[in-house]
């Protein structure tokens, strides 16, 4: 009965997940794409450079603060271009890179995955 409960202690141990010292690959995608806003603003500038004003009216109930926000955070992340337009008055527009054109694979997927199961 002894030899039975090392041989149980020794499955248990082996059994425990390895502890992660960085995040996982869908957790560092989740970081560039996910967040409040960022999938919304890729699927808008999916077919042409939207400006920003145009951009935070598709989007609905987004303040400009908030869009302007996720949009520079995108930025840096590469998935989109920020274009001046005019200096006086200011207006600007976006357009999807190719990087973040190549997000919009896994949004089609949850788009997919979501209408599928009524989610």
């Amino acid at each position: 009965m002894g030899n039975t409960k090392k041989v149980h202690a020794e499955i248990a141990a082996k059994a425990k997940p390895a502890v992660c010292l960085e995040p996982c690959p869908i957790e560092r995608g989740m970081r560039i794409i996910g967040g409040k806003w960022k999938a919304s603003i890729l699927w808008h500038l999916k077919d042409e450079p939207v400006r920003f004003n145009d951009l935070c009216r598709q989007l609905g109930g987004a303040s400009k603060k908030m869009v302007d926000q996720r949009l520079k955070e995108m930025e840096q992340y590469g998935l989109v271009n920020r274009n001046v337009l005019s200096t006086r008055p200011i207006a600007v527009s976006y357009e999807i890179t190719d990087f973040g054109r190549s997000a919009l694979c896994v949004l089609e997927k949850l788009r997919d995955w979501t209408e599928e199961y009524g989610v």
